[in-house]
């Protein structure tokens, strides 16, 4: 029988959930690889060339397995981690991966084909529709939606899928959530992912048994887990690889361009940054650099793929701030200067504008559709994000503990989507 598939293509993880037709149910894919097996996959691409495939062949591995790949095979391997962040740039066209041109669509193409491979009889035979998750704000500084769309559809047309309708990742939670309510209720959901902040205000109702919705409103804003990430390197990592030192030009003394950090606020920036002619033009400077072993530290740190490294150890730090008030940081390529014991309080402040600017776009979700804070019945956290303390501190503060929920972080929005895409009136849950 054909079932509904919810694909939850994400910054950090993705998910895909199978709708059982007429049951209500849905249940998550799970995915054999070289690296176990899981419901969710980390979304990461690794390439390696492999005598034993031609000389031409490629190995491609996703997820956990892209994550081996990568750490066994260093120097060998091209690892690409956050690639969705790429979804709604036009400044990206393409990358070079062993001298092949990947454009988005190719690499999106490329992962979803490797959950195929890994699914393998999970995957079921006909599939009715696909139901895919989308930002309300794609994140990126000058992100284009209709862009990241066509990229999206590209893609996904190269599946011959019968029907692929696009739903807001905040309205799948709230569908998810939903299930559960015992009573009408205003819904808000924020939906905390690794690129962006999204919100959906939705109103709930059962009629004759029947869930039906209204939605009320949307908003959502380009900052998220990625950003807090970004703050953690600016401020333990960065200083120590040259970020406010100086280089010398004919007789002016010039500040070493902060644009090169830059890369470091996206993950997907930085496993590109090697291939391109700002890592060349950072080389050149070592010379001119008033404190060159900074420089030559950060070229090491990316000329050795050092970069997911780096990743897990900014990642398990902030973890362990949403569960204590100092948490040690131990990144050891940056030698004495990558341990370091980290306060809650400081990284908080690191955050602030962040938090308001997170916080600017709840108020835009209620202000533009003149709903006051106790109108709202329920508010779903959802996300990895939603796990920090002054994140979750901003919905206490707004409305109360009782009415905070959370739950399903990595699967709520998949297993959203694949309901809906069982339901009768999927119209009114489209994108």
């Amino acid at each position: 029988m054909a079932r509904a598939l919810g694909l939850d293509f994400g910054t950090t993880n993705t998910v895909l959930a199978l709708g059982e037709p007429g049951a209500n149910a849905t249940h998550s894919v799970p995915f054999v690889s070289s690296a176990g097996t899981s419901d969710s996959m980390r979304t990461a691409l690794s390439f390696m060339k492999d005598k034993a495939l031609g000389a031409q062949a490629l190995k491609v591995e996703a997820g956990q397995a892209a994550i081996r790949q990568f750490i066994d095979n260093p120097g060998d391997c091209r690892f690409l981690q956050s690639i969705k962040t790429f979804a709604a740039s036009a400044a990206f066209q393409a990358t070079l991966v062993f001298a092949r041109r990947q454009q988005f669509e190719d690499l999106m193409e490329i992962f979803l084909r490797r959950l195929k491979a890994y699914a393998g009889d999970a995957w079921p035979n006909e599939i009715s529709r696909l139901v895919v998750g989308r930002p309300v704000r794609f994140a990126g500084a000058n992100p284009d939606e209709a862009l990241a769309l066509q990229r999206y559809r590209t893609a996904l047309e190269r599946f011959d899928f019968p029907e692929v309708h696009f739903v807001y990742e905040p309205v799948a939670a709230a569908y998810y959530f939903a299930q559960s309510l015992t009573k009408d209720a205003n819904v808000l959901v924020a939906d905390f992912g690794g690129g962006t902040t999204d919100y959906s205000l939705i109103r709930f109702e059962r009629h004759a048994g029947q869930l039906r919705a209204i939605p009320i409103g949307h908003s959502g804003v380009g900052i998220a887990g990625d950003h807090f990430d970004y703050r953690l390197i600016d401020n333990l990592v960065s200083p120590e690889i040259g970020k406010g030192s100086h280089f010398r030009s004919f007789d002016k003394l010039l500040e070493v361009p902060a644009g090169y950090y830059a890369n470091f606020g996206r993950w997907n920036q930085l496993s590109i940054f090697k291939t391109t002619r700002e890592f060349t033009d950072l080389q050149s400077l070592v010379r001119s650099a008033t404190e060159p072993d900074k420089l030559e530290l950060f070229i090491e740190l990316i000329e050795h793929d050092e970069g997911y490294p780096l990743y897990q150890a900014i990642s398990a730090t902030k973890m362990a701030l949403s569960n204590a008030e100092e948490a040690e940081f131990n990144f050891s390529p940056l030698g004495k200067a990558g341990r370091r014991t980290v306060k809650r309080s400081d990284f908080e402040s690191w955050i602030s504008e962040d938090l308001a600017r997170i916080e600017e776009a709840l108020d835009e979700v209620l202000v533009k559709t003149n709903t006051s804070a106790d109108q709202v019945d329920k508010v779903f956290l959802t996300g990895g994000t939603s796990f920090v303390p002054a994140v979750r501190q901003l919905f206490v503060n707004r409305f109360g503990t009782e009415r905070i929920e959370s739950g399903g972080e990595l699967l709520s929005i998949a297993h959203g989507l694949s309901l809906i895409g069982e339901s009768t009136d999927i119209e009114q849950w489209v994108a």
